[in-house]
């Protein structure tokens, strides 16, 4: 689920759709939801594929990985030192949210970089704000 997470991450934030990276890897969009969702696994040859085709090197699919998320694996779980995934507790993960990467892709289409840091200092001063009230 972890890379399915980060392939959908890395797509949207190119802008590009599932029918447009299923057209590239001749397979169908809903092919690409399922591995999206983490409902297909996807093989290695593909995720080489799908690397080259986001541009990004097959290591972007496995960074920020939870310690849960490593200890669900087949190999961790296998030794029984699964451990709960983090003592039962589900993360949240916020670059999974459409609202997220939407907000960030547009972010990156202000071509001055002096008013993207702008920007980042009002919204971290209005998180400040909001979190002391």
């Amino acid at each position: 689920m972890h890379v399915g997470k980060r392939v959908r991450l890395r797509r949207t934030l190119l802008g590009m759709s599932q029918e447009q990276l299923g057209a590239e890897l001749n397979v169908t969009f809903q092919q690409v939801q399922k591995y999206e969702r983490g409902a297909n696994r996807i093989s290695a040859s593909r995720l080489w594929d799908i690397s080259q085709i986001l541009d990004v090197p097959i290591s972007y699919f496995f960074d920020d990985m939870s310690e849960g998320t490593m200890r669900s694996s087949p190999r961790w779980i296998s030794r029984g030192d699964s451990a709960g995934a983090l003592n039962g507790e589900q993360i949240k993960d916020p670059m999974a949210r459409r609202e997220t990467l939407e907000l960030v892709r547009t972010y990156y289409t202000i071509e001055k970089p002096a008013v993207r840091k702008r920007i980042a200092e009002m919204v971290k001063s209005i998180a400040t704000t909001l979190a002391g009230e």
